[in-house]
């Protein structure tokens, strides 16, 4: 088939050129229609409980876009600062997409209207105060009211925070960057008049800046991956032939990823943003064993046409293999239940193939048009260093086999023990530099104000009106000050506390009255404010139409999963303690239980598509070779690097969290490539030599060693060129990949066949023998003439 093949790529090169033409730029047409994702990933299904209960909480009480901006000003409370922070406040308001916005100077006072027997709200800072002596009265009016107490302000008002409600829509568009950063501008002018610090937070915000980091990291990664890459690419070859042709077929491949994404639907987000630089360092191996095999070729008959032939058929059907392996890592995370995972595997796995496609159309077909390589471009085969490497190699692998394993053993052991002190976590500023101002901005909500990260407590009492019983608004107050002994939680706030700010106001602001009323009480005012429901909005705010369901809303620290759990844990308890579960419903919803949850089903997830990599893989080699015991000689010099990765994991205190379970999924099905390599190379030298095994293995690693050498060095490269993010999950995944591959290569080249040498009464004459891996003997050479290319 691949004679076949190969005469056909040569024999059509225009044809093939203009089709690769004609593709290539209808995907570039669909790719520039491609859009980043400003969403939340998508890490549950839609199915899911959690999914569910807060679609319906968003639903009935909108979705949580909440951009919180804090200003450290110690003159806040002076006319002049006071002034300039109201005309901000009334800036951003009137800006697209904002649909509230709470403020410090916005905050209305509850007054009590003896006449209309209902509640009035008045703005405490009001265009009517001109003088400090004014602001000094009405700030000590509004200090009075202790609904307001840690709401916006720290307790020694020198810090304001503005809570910023931003429309959904805007959020799912790329209006979204101009309105944040016009808000952005206004907060920053007021900060650079008055020397004040502006800080920025909320998850509007930080996806926001993600995105826009997301779309500057493609762009810069996909530069250093080239120019990494053709470097060594140069340095290996010497010639910018071979450079050339390789960075044509990634280009392409770059442009095609992204017309997938396009036509599948997709949007650009932090995972699929890896895609295109990946399919670099990927696509480049194939072109080093490809152009390798025809210099090795070229140098042995002086032919080129014959060379670019064999090439083809020698290395075609293992590239494809390997490819395939490759792209079954990524397929594998088609099997979650993740729509972000899924939509990354989806994507990976079609642009591997294309790439191989492109690199076996493209080099053959560049190098025919070329002229024959001269002897600078082969010099490469001959370097001293190269040479000497493979002799050692051959030489540790002949003579020193039993020092393999003893070092083998030993780091299996390390292993072991290093992953047995790995640690499970995931949060929010996993992703965000330590040294970055999203966190230090994200951490200084923390210490102030208890964080940014939405939580929501949906009290539902299943009676029509049950929130007006007084035993009720006392069992959420209870379960409201459960809540404040939380160190992880902000300050909560629920129709309660509406309840009781409406007490004080019907005693004339008094703050001793800050409380629930008696049953007396309770008449009165809940007949007030029933008169003033629409105008104090709190109709569906801090409750139900139906007023059978209450909301307690409050912040929550970025903590790990962990934590979290053993927080809900506490707190469960004490909830049915409260509310009985044959009369209430209580949920715990909001964007942080999504995203806590999320990373939780994630690593789940991600656990399951390895071990579905490890396992497909493996039935992949068996059918390749029909040999089970050959499948279990070549998984395991794949599984040690995983393990001792994992290792460094447990030593270094690296979490395993989804950015770094990615890893093993990824390098085990990238690493497998150097075996197919060396395994198929070992199939052809057992048929030449005649099932001589010692001399089979080491002519195998005679020839391939060297390619597995320089593809290596590009993986490792390029991969580490990720730990430039400014996400710490790239970072990680980048750091990780680029150890586990270069472990997988020592592995590769001197574990695998001195296993073949040691197991070879074993395993050798029950492998190979019809394996449907179709290899091509070395005798079998096509004659010479039948090998021209035909000139167009």
């Amino acid at each position: 088939m691949w004679i076949f093949i190969s005469r056909l790529i040569l024999t059509n090169r225009v044809i093939i050129i203009l089709l690769i033409t004609g593709v290539t730029f209808f995907m570039i047409k669909k790719g520039a229609d491609v859009n980043l994702s400003y969403s939340m990933a998508k890490l549950l299904p839609s199915d899911h409980p959690i999914s569910l209960d807060y679609q319906i909480f968003s639903e009935k009480y909108g979705v949580q876009n909440i951009l919180v901006i804090a200003i450290e000003d110690s003159l806040i409370s002076t006319l002049e600062h006071l002034s300039k922070w109201d005309k901000v406040t009334q800036d951003i308001e009137i800006i697209n997409g904002v649909e509230q916005v709470i403020s410090f100077t916005n905050l209305p006072i509850i007054f009590k209207d003896t006449v209309n027997k209902k509640f009035v709200l008045k703005r405490w800072f009001s265009q009517d105060i001109n003088t400090q002596e004014q602001l000094d009265s009405a700030f000590s009016q509004y200090s009075n009211q202790k609904f307001y107490k840690g709401l916006v302000n720290s307790n020694d008002n020198k810090v304001s925070t503005m809570l910023i409600t931003l429309d959904d829509v805007l959020m799912k568009s790329v209006s979204r960057e101009e309105s944040i950063f016009l808000i952005k501008d206004l907060v920053d002018a007021y900060s650079d008049e008055f020397q004040a610090k502006a800080h920025y937070s909320g998850l509007p915000y930080i996806r926001t800046v993600d995105s826009i980091k997301v779309k500057d990291e493609i762009s810069l990664f996909i530069i250093f991956t080239l120019f990494i890459t053709s470097l060594i690419l140069f340095l290996f070859f010497r010639s910018f032939k071979a450079v050339i042709s390789s960075m044509i077929v990634v280009i392409l491949g770059v442009f095609f990823s992204f017309g997938t994404i396009s036509l599948l639907g997709y949007e650009v987000s932090v995972l699929m943003a890896l895609i295109p630089p990946v399919l670099i360092v990927i696509g480049i191996p194939n072109c080093i064993f490809l152009i390798n095999k025809f210099h090795i070729e070229f140098k042995r008959t002086r032919n080129k046409d014959y060379a670019l032939t064999k090439m083809v058929q020698k290395i075609g059907n293992i590239t494809l293999l390997t490819n395939l392996t490759t792209a079954s890592g990524f397929a594998a995370f088609m099997l979650t239940n993740s729509e972000t995972l899924q939509e990354f595997g989806l994507v990976a796995a079609i642009n591997i193939i294309l790439i191989f496609l492109l690199s076996l159309f493209i080099i053959p077909i560049y190098f025919s048009y070329s002229s024959p390589p001269k002897y600078r471009h082969t010099k490469h085969l001959d370097k001293l260093w190269i040479n000497k490497l493979v002799e050692r190699l051959v030489f540790l692998v002949q003579y020193r086999r039993k020092q393999i394993y003893f070092i083998t053993t030993i780091l299996i052991f390390f292993g072991l023990f290093g992953v047995l002190n790995v640690k499970t976590t995931g949060n929010l500023t996993d992703e965000l530099p330590k040294d970055g101002e999203l966190y230090k901005d994200l951490k200084f909500f923390e210490s102030n104000f208890g964080g940014v990260m939405p939580l929501e407590v949906v009290v539902n009492t299943r009676v029509k009106n049950g929130l007006l019983k007084s035993y009720n608004l006392r069992k959420i107050e209870q379960l409201s000050q459960e809540l404040t002994t939380f160190n992880e939680f902000s300050k909560p706030y629920s129709y309660v506390d509406v309840v009781k700010y409406s007490k004080q106001a019907f005693y004339n602001g008094d703050s001793n009255y800050y409380s629930l009323p008696n049953s007396q009480e309770q008449r009165m005012i809940l007949s007030y404010l029933r008169n003033s429901t629409e105008s104090m909005n709190l109709g569906g705010l801090m409750m139900d139409s139906l007023k059978q369901e209450a909301r307690i809303s409050l912040r929550v620290a970025d903590v790990s999963t962990n934590k979290m759990d053993s927080v809900f844990d506490a707190l469960l308890p004490k909830v049915n303690k409260i509310f009985s579960a044959d009369k209430y419903d209580v949920t715990i919803t909001g964007s942080s239980v999504v995203f806590l949850n999320g990373t939780k089903f994630l690593l789940k997830n991600l656990m399951l598509s390895l071990l579905l990599v490890i396992i497909l893989i493996s039935i992949f080699m068996a059918w390749m070779f029909n040999s089970f015991r050959m499948v279990i000689v070549s998984i395991i010099p794949n599984l040690i690097p995983l393990l001792l990765t994992g290792a460094i994991m447990g030593y270094f205190g690296i979490a395993l969290k989804p950015s770094t379970i990615l890893v093993f999924s990824i390098a085990f099905g990238i690493s497998v490539d150097d075996t197919i390599h060396f395994l198929a190379k070992y199939r052809q030298e057992l048929l030449v030599n005649n099932w001589n095994i010692k001399k089979s293995v080491l002519s195998a690693l005679n020839e391939t060693s060297v390619s597995m050498f320089y593809t290596s060095v590009v993986l490792f490269f390029g991969f580490f060129i990720f730990v430039a993010s400014d996400f710490g999950g790239t970072v990680a995944l980048g750091l990780l990949v680029s150890i586990t591959l270069l472990f997988a290569m020592l592995s590769n080249l001197l574990l695998l066949p001195a296993l073949l040498l040691s197991l070879e009464k074993i395993i050798n004459y029950e492998a190979f023998q019809e394996p449907l891996l179709d290899t091509f003997d070395e005798e079998e050479d096509e004659e010479l003439d039948e090998l021209k290319v035909r000139r167009k």
